[in-house]
């Protein structure tokens, strides 16, 4: 009896072993993709606003959030994995339909819960801004996010998000509070960022001084990375636009003209906000066609950009009928509310 009682004690250890064995495999498997440079396998061990720490090993390695591109975690679910790279994709509808499927209590891990709630309000977040779905609700789910998970990577990330749906919802104090929060970021480019968006908010609030003054400020930067070089290319189509709403059609088509000239047609966000900026100017100009021409662009080979190109199809519905076309009016009418129902709403 005693042999038979020692033998099942031997084999529950042995499982005990196997089992703590398995789970620090598999703890040793999350992998981190920094924006540059190869992934690293390790074990996520904290996270805080300012980015991550991994053990790799017998060593600890820190990420900077904000050059983190993703992190996938052992113990993501198949719908949360699915759903994370139709959201980072900007496939936003298919990673909803991924992410809605996800049992956020039954996740494993606190960093697996964070990124799955992070990822569900950020593609809610950005159909919304696009005018596919409720403002109100976005904003909600990303505030239960930040304050549920105040130590995320993603905070300054959420944060961003927030400065957007506030701006989308016409509250421009608001925006300028999120994006403010940008300059605790851990980088340079996301502190240049708060600058950007700053001008952005009083750009549509229609005070193109003060969004001058935020632009140039951007534009005076000396910088060495090529996403501060884009920040200052979309502060140049932020000037552009700014110029135009105070009758400098002129200086701004001269600014614009050299972003076209010099346009990575790859970059959707860019060119979108660039030709609208172009639209904007003919506008300021008299130039009815010249300012369709442009809008056309943005909505012919730049529509992945969901909010300029819902800007560019209204302004479509204007600017047709003025050239003795109103069924191409309607017709933009029309897409733009089947494509973004809510947009202006």
């Amino acid at each position: 009896m005693k042999m038979k009682y020692f033998n099942a004690a031997l084999m529950s250890a042995v499982w005990i072993g196997w089992v703590l064995l398995g789970n620090t495999v598999q703890a040793q498997n999350d992998r981190i993709y920094p924006s540059s440079g190869s992934p690293v396998i390790g074990s996520v061990a904290e996270t805080s606003p300012q980015g991550i720490q991994v053990k790799v090993g017998g060593n600890t390695q820190n990420f900077v959030a904000g050059e983190i591109e993703k992190i996938l975690f052992a113990g993501d679910s198949p719908a949360l994995t699915k759903g994370r790279e139709f959201a980072l994709d900007g496939q936003y509808d298919q990673a909803m339909q991924e992410l809605k499927t996800v049992n956020i209590g039954e996740l494993p891990r606190d960093v697996i819960k964070a990124d799955a709630m992070f990822y569900t309000a950020y593609s809610m977040s950005q159909l919304a801004i696009a005018g596919k779905g409720n403002k109100q609700a976005a904003k909600q789910a990303m505030l239960a996010f930040a304050s549920k998970h105040r130590d995320s990577w993603h905070f300054f990330e959420a944060a961003k998000v927030l400065g957007d749906l506030a701006l989308a919802l016409g509250d421009q104090e608001g925006a300028l509070k999120f994006y403010g929060s940008l300059r605790q970021a851990p980088t340079v480019n996301a502190k240049i960022e708060q600058v950007y968006l700053t001008g952005m908010v009083h750009l549509h609030s229609g005070d193109a001084d003060a969004a001058i003054t935020e632009f140039d400020k951007v534009l005076g930067l000396k910088v060495d990375s090529v996403e501060a070089a884009r920040l200052q290319s979309l502060s140049t189509a932020g000037k552009a636009a700014a110029l135009a709403s105070k009758k400098q059609a002129d200086e701004g088509l001269k600014l614009v003209s050299t972003l076209i000239r010099e346009m990575n047609p790859t970059d959707v966000e860019m060119a979108a906000r660039t030709y609208n900026a172009q639209g904007a100017i003919y506008e300021a100009k008299g130039d009815t066609e010249g300012a369709i021409m442009a809008y056309l662009h943005t909505h012919l080979m730049f529509s992945g950009q969901s909010d300029a190109h819902a800007v560019a199809l209204s302004k479509l519905v204007e600017l047709w009928p003025k050239v003795g076309k109103p069924e191409r009016g309607a017709e933009a009418r029309q897409e733009l509310q089947q494509r973004y129902p809510g947009f202006g709403k």
